[in-house]
């Protein structure tokens, strides 16, 4: 065939040539009809999930710092003790330093009661945090005219009915250090601070739930701190290399102290969106295996309308290894084409997406529209997914005894 392979060759002919039952011509269609909906589907799907995880990590990049500081045993310490300049030398001239005071509270406001997991801050906090952006109702302040502030997170607000348009104020307690007479009562026993309420912030539900943010001076009274004492100190890195600063840090500090980026303080949040997108590539991939097993039936019929040609080649000396090779080639064709397709389309619906937001989030979300955000690596173990799908069933379909034909 004038240097040509007989097997590529003959399954492309077989794949354009017209059929002599047309319902083979049907299943063939179905069959690349359902691979091309199943790619573009993942192609869509992996995409919305990187939308959303992006979202996810925006949030958390605007509440979480780039690296934390904190005594492994959990105790509080002076911010004194950790001298930053020395440790980190000129990377410490990018940094934005916040010295924090995070403890574990008792909440009432009137009736209701609560938990949430206090924070106390500096005043440059407010100029420094992306949190502003998240306010859902009020102020971003930690002061007014002189009185102690706090921001709470929506849907503790709404669990207890914290309004900041209402002049009632939270009521925070902690248990005290100072042994107290117990004949008086388990209430002498805690420590409390009165607060209005300047803002709703939300970032996440999760987070919402538990979060308020108070002046550090007000959580240094509340838990009896010294005016040094923090919990944590919270570095931005700015122009300087995260992963190299914490190299540094840890040289530094020891095992006393225990020196965390963003992704390791929230790793439980970070595994569970990479198995969720895991499990929806799984998920989506059965489906399109379910569907291209069309190909069975496709290439079973093929082979009865071609049985005359391969007794021909068998005649002519062709191996059984060459006769099972068009058939292979003929079903994983079918299966590249569809993918071809489905991949096209995914692509293309992605950027539709991406620039006009055409498919809307339903009511009560903050996003407009579903987010997408298309990745390369997305396309390619998709193409690498689909294409070895169709490669198998194909020759799972040339390994039936009907295309095994007698010499």
């Amino acid at each position: 065939m004038y240097g040509v392979k007989p097997g590529p060759f003959i399954a492309i002919r077989y794949l354009f040539a017209k059929k002599s039952h047309n319902v083979i011509n049907v299943i063939s269609a179905i069959s690349a009809a359902g691979i091309a909906v199943g790619t573009a589907a993942l192609i869509l799907i992996l995409s919305v999930c990187n939308g959303f995880n992006d979202i996810i990590d925006s949030n958390l990049s605007d509440l979480d710092p780039d690296i934390t500081i904190s005594r492994t045993d959990g105790k509080r310490f002076s911010s004194d003790s950790i001298a930053l300049t020395e440790i980190l030398g000129s990377d410490a001239d990018n940094l934005t330093v916040h010295r924090v005071l995070e403890e574990e509270v008792f909440l009432t406001y009137g009736q209701a009661q609560g938990a949430a997991g206090a924070k106390g801050v500096e005043s440059s906090y407010i100029q420094d945090s992306a949190l502003s952006g998240h306010v859902r109702s009020g102020e971003f302040s930690l002061y007014k005219n002189g009185l102690p502030r706090a921001m709470v997170g929506y849907s503790l607000a709404a669990s207890m009915g914290i309004n900041p348009k209402f002049l009632e104020k939270v009521e925070l307690h902690y248990p005290s250090d100072t042994p107290r007479n117990p004949l008086s009562g388990p209430g002498f026993a805690l420590n409390s601070v009165r607060v209005g309420v300047s803002a709703l912030v939300s970032v996440s539900e999760n987070v919402d739930s538990h979060l308020m943010i108070v002046p550090i001076e007000t959580m240094r009274e509340l838990v009896g701190a010294g005016e040094d004492e923090v919990s944590a100190i919270e570095l931005t890195t700015g122009r300087s290399s995260t992963k190299h600063c914490i190299r540094l840090l840890k040289s530094a500090l020891g095992d006393e102290y225990q020196v965390m980026d963003r992704y390791e303080r929230n790793s439980s949040v970070y595994k569970m969106m990479k198995y969720e997108k895991f499990a929806v590539y799984l998920i989506l991939m059965f489906v399109v295996i379910i569907i291209a097993f069309n190909i069975f039936g496709s290439l079973s019929m093929l082979v009865i309308e071609k049985r005359e040609d391969m007794k021909m080649l068998h005649a002519m000396g062709a191996r059984d290894s060459l006769t099972r090779g068009i058939f292979v080639l003929e079903g994983w064709l079918i299966s590249l084409a569809g993918m071809a397709a489905g991949l096209l389309a995914g692509v293309l619906l992605c950027l539709v997406q991406q620039k006009f937001g055409l498919v809307k989030m339903p009511g009560g979300f903050a996003l407009n529209a579903y987010p997408v955000i298309l990745k390369v690596s997305d396309i390619a173990v998709t193409v690498i997914g689909v294409a070895l799908a169709g490669l198998a069933i194909s020759l799972a379909a040339s390994r039936k005894k009907n295309l095994i034909f007698p010499h």
